[in-house]
């Protein structure tokens, strides 16, 4: 035999008493599942997240081209400018440190 079903009383929306009874769903009387209430609350929580990613620019931020042949160096674009370590270094390669 199932397991009676409690009787509801109904309220209007202002907190009175209609004077109206429902019986509960019978799916409130079902078992709670741990593992299912886990794994919803771990769901739930991922909608939080916020997006990260790589820029789409990385390692493309710099006005680099080859210096060509005749020079004994490999033929990666290269850094323009000068006064700074960043100078002469490839660039665009990903090979190349901050390159792609």
């Amino acid at each position: 035999m199932p397991a009676a079903r409690p009787l509801i009383t109904v309220y209007s929306e202002k907190g009175e008493d209609t004077g109206t009874n429902v019986t509960l769903p019978a799916v409130f009387k079902a078992p709670i599942r741990p593992d299912v209430v886990n794994f919803v609350h771990s769901e739930m929580r991922k909608n939080g997240r916020q997006p990260y990613a790589v820029s789409k620019k990385a390692g493309h931020q710099t006005s680099a081209e080859s210096w060509g042949t005749g020079r004994a160096v490999a033929r990666i674009p290269r850094v323009r400018g000068g006064g700074t370590h960043r100078s002469g270094q490839g660039a665009f390669g990903n090979m190349c440190r901050g390159g792609r």
